[in-house]
């Protein structure tokens, strides 16, 4: 999957992991322990948990289809999140 690196600041605590369509998958820089993964798009926001099972944390502005998508990508993406989780914070 390969996370975007770069120097500046904003890579730095908003670590990208990839891109689908509209949406942005990211981690900020351990704002928590527990592993999970944010979402982003022009109308979207939201937090998943990755552990111990999938559920949401928080969300904004996600109709009921939007929101069975990005659910379905996060289920089919889990392993590599974390994977990527613990590769960018040296796990």
């Amino acid at each position: 999957m390969g996370m975007s690196t770069g120097s500046n600041r904003q890579n730095k605590f908003k670590a990208p992991i990839f891109r689908i369509g509209k949406y942005r998958f990211f981690f900020n820089s351990r704002e928590e322990r527990r592993r999970y993964v944010h979402i982003e798009s022009p109308d979207v926001s939201a937090k998943f948990w990755l552990e111990p099972e999938i559920e949401i944390a928080i969300y904004y502005g996600i109709p009921e289809s939007e929101f069975t998508y990005l659910r379905s990508i996060i289920r089919e993406r889990r392993n590599d999140f974390i994977e990527e989780w613990d590769r960018h914070f040296g796990i």
